[in-house]
């Protein structure tokens, strides 16, 4: 039996009827605008991205690749003229070493220092093809320090004036904050979910959610300044003075975990909420209680998504800055002691970039190569979230 086709009218067509019908796609300028505005939104977002990685990249290169003259506080003790390999150098000052490439002041020659016997240096005029002249005495020399990749992730000392490269006190300072903020924010921010998600009332949860992610929207100076003047007080208190520094990486790690338990609690909350009623249902038939289907069949079907809320909350604890440039301290300290004084990453640049930092120097370049270097790790840190999300998402009908 055929069926009729009828008109946006609900009367029947006829045959002569039906063949004028245009069935052909109409414009939609609507849609048009609105898919080229997203498509456009969507490309500024990738665009602006790729421009950050590469100011981060360039002047990252610039860090390792050029060369860094450090100030050895040594001076020439008389004129040399062009003709001279050999000169006397102050008592004073940080040693050299034969295959130092040196030069006096800011003069574009550049010497390689060949044998040193006591003051005297023997050393290679015009190095890389830079013109011979005469220096003046009395004038200060400078010794180039490359960085290399191998000092920067193992040396323990950060002072790049100095030509001290090694990351490391930051790297760990960074750590230390995030690993004392994820044991407070964790558990407290994932038992709280499971509160709202499984135990209270409608009227409590809209009562509650959000005044727990009123957290979210104080400013994290405030934060700061809550650390230094009252955590860092109450753990003195606790501990002793002696133990705790007024400047420490735990009282910084324990506000930071405060800063991020609405940013943990809310992602979970609403993971645990998305599993289906009837999963709950058929535990309580079999007779669970409230909290073994909370932890034993709510919880393992929301993994996916309290993994990734862990994780974006580990991101913003190791992105933090303003909490660990106040409490945290203001100097690298390569430590594994919570209670004593060390920078993170973040808040060296804060410091670093606050001060009379002149551009195209060794510490301008410095900042970059720390803030590459950040990005690579909540690259990493996503990549790992996205696997895991993958690999524990559950798929429900």
């Amino acid at each position: 039996m055929g069926t009729d086709i009828v008109s946006t009218r609900g009367i029947p067509l006829t045959a002569p009827e039906v063949q004028d019908v245009d069935l052909s796609r109409r414009p939609r300028i609507r849609e048009v605008f609105i898919q080229a505005f997203l498509f456009i939104c969507g490309a500024l977002s990738i665009l602006t991205t790729i421009g950050i990685v590469y100011e981060l990249g360039k002047e990252s290169l610039a860090f390792f690749t050029r060369q860094q003259w450090e100030n050895t506080n040594k001076v020439l003790v008389a004129d040399i003229d062009a003709s001279m390999a050999t000169f006397e150098v102050g008592t004073q000052g940080k040693a050299l070493q034969a295959g130092n490439l040196i030069r006096v002041g800011q003069d574009p020659e550049i010497m390689e220092v060949i044998a040193i016997d006591g003051n005297v240096v023997s050393v290679e005029r015009g190095f890389q093809g830079t013109e011979v002249t005469p220096h003046r005495g009395s004038v200060q020399l400078f010794r180039s320090n490359d960085v290399s990749l191998l000092a920067f992730f193992t040396g323990t000392d950060w002072n790049p004036q100095l030509g001290r490269f090694g990351v490391l006190p930051l790297i760990n300072a960074t750590l230390m904050v995030s690993g004392i903020a994820m044991v407070v924010a964790l558990p407290l921010g994932l038992a709280a979910a499971i509160y709202l998600s499984e135990y209270a009332s409608e009227r409590a949860r809209s009562t509650l959610k959000p005044i727990l992610e009123v957290l979210a929207g104080i400013p994290t100076v405030v934060y700061g300044y809550f650390a230094l003047t009252f955590m860092t007080p109450l753990l003195r208190a606790i501990l002793g003075q002696n133990t705790v520094q007024i400047f420490n990486t735990a009282s910084a790690g324990i506000v930071v975990g405060i800063l991020i338990i609405p940013l943990v609690s809310s992602m979970s909350e609403d993971a645990l909420s998305a599993v289906p009623r009837s999963l709950r249902e058929a535990a309580f038939g079999v007779g669970a209680t409230r909290l073994e289907t909370a932890i034993k069949v709510v919880v393992p079907g929301a993994l996916s998504g309290i993994t990734a809320a862990f994780v974006v909350a580990i991101s913003r604890a190791i992105g933090e800055t303003m909490v660990v440039a106040i409490a945290a301290g203001a100097g690298p300290n390569f430590t594994f002691n919570p209670f004593h004084s060390a920078e993170t990453m973040t808040g060296h640049i804060v410091r670093i970039s606050g001060g009379d930092l002149s551009y195209d120097s060794i510490d301008y370049n410095s900042i970059f190569a720390i803030g590459l270097l950040l990005f690579f790790m909540t690259l990493a840190l996503n990549i790992i979230s996205q696997r895991i999300v993958r690999r524990f998402r559950e798929v429900y009908e």
